[in-house]
């Protein structure tokens, strides 16, 4: 799968051919690719990366693991092939690596601050990704310790307010998702008030999301749910304006779940250089 976003990525870059490279005529010159670090953080989709490579009938001599921290000047990953498709592939796979690890380093970075106060919760992924670049940045959430959410709306069911006003009310539209879902997914609700968190954990959710709730919101949602005795039979998300700077009061309150998009919207700078040298045709052999 990730084989063919990289082939629909390089032809974005070079819909009919590489001018330069053709002009230079480096056809038959074989090559190695270095990338290489020029800050610290946290690697994501190399792993994936490398073994789409490996499908494209490149050689990848070295490859650091996803989810592994690196610093300024150690090596990525090592890359063998005909210099031309290297060259053509060389600001792509940049870009692919520095956003996904710039993803993955945030992530890592939020997630060691929600468990300082809360070491059981978890930080999660929501659905506003690039289109085109779902399966990398779920990727890079998961390599930097948070939690994938759902990969799409296949996944699993979320009542949200647009579900409700369509339907005309919360208990219409819980009672529609029970009686129709399959017995494999899970139904999470999605409430804006501290009251309707009690009325979501009656109509049977299994999770249910506070939805740009304040702290105090949350507090008192969670205060309702402990009063009805509900609280240990739902698993409590808090969503909606969670950052770098809220994200400690968020989790210290005691929710099971903190989902966010920040890192997708504001990832770590990672950056990364390529070097390129000439080699033997039969070292790649």
């Amino acid at each position: 799968m990730l084989a063919s976003k990289i082939l629909e990525w390089l032809q974005e870059d070079a819909p009919y051919i590489d001018a330069t490279t053709e002009s230079l005529g480096l056809s038959d010159t074989c090559a190695e690719l270095i990338v290489r670090a020029k800050s610290s953080g946290i690697t994501s989709c190399t792993t994936e990366i490398a073994e789409a490579l490996r499908t494209l009938g490149f050689r990848v001599a070295y490859v650091l693991e996803s989810g592994k921290s690196f610093d300024k000047n150690d090596i990525i990953m090592r890359i063998q092939g005909k210099a031309k498709d290297l060259l053509l592939l060389e600001r792509t796979l940049l870009d692919i690596l520095m956003y996904a690890s710039g993803i993955a380093t945030r992530v890592k970075q939020m997630v060691e601050q929600a468990r300082r106060v809360n070491p059981k919760v978890r930080v999660a992924a929501t659905r506003k990704t690039v289109p085109g670049f779902r399966l990398c940045s779920k990727l890079a959430f998961k390599h930097g310790g948070g939690d994938t959410h759902r990969w799409g709306l296949s996944d699993g069911l979320i009542v949200k307010d647009s579900h409700i006003e369509l339907l005309g009310s919360l208990e219409e539209a819980v009672k529609k998702a029970t009686q129709n879902k399959s017995f494999m997914h899970k139904l999470e609700v999605e409430v804006t008030r501290p009251e309707d968190a009690v009325k979501a954990a009656l109509l049977g959710a299994d999770i249910v999301m506070l939805d740009n709730m304040s702290p105090q919101e949350v507090r008192e949602a969670l205060r309702l749910l402990e009063e009805k005795g509900l609280r240990s039979k739902v698993i409590v998300e808090a969503s909606g304006g969670i950052t770098p700077e809220n994200i400690e009061e968020y989790a210290a309150i005691g929710v099971d779940v903190i989902s966010t998009s920040y890192p997708f919207i504001n990832p770590e700078r990672v950056d990364l250089s390529a070097e390129m040298r000439r080699v033997n045709c039969q070292e790649q052999a």
